[in-house]
């Protein structure tokens, strides 16, 4: 499996100066192989992964889970 280490701050700083999704980005990145995507703070520190699946009906599935749990999340503070 092969590691990705992105910065997280500049990764989502570059969504929005583009207006795409993430998960529009992780689609381009699918060849078949699992990726482990490893977002870093500005110290280098671990904030959180992502196992990018091998295809893009799990990458579709993997957005829905996403979804419905920040969505639960959002509703826990209402």
């Amino acid at each position: 499996m092969q590691n990705i280490t992105v910065k997280a701050e500049q990764f989502f700083e570059l969504l929005k100066l583009k207006d795409t999704s993430m998960w529009e980005i992780f689609a381009q990145m699918i060849d078949g192989n699992e990726k482990e995507i490893i977002f870093l703070d500005n110290e280098d520190t671990i904030l959180f992964n992502y196992i990018l699946p091998s295809t893009p009906e799990k990458l579709e599935e993997d957005r829905k889970e996403f979804s419905r749990q920040f969505a639960d999340k959002l509703a826990q503070f209402n």
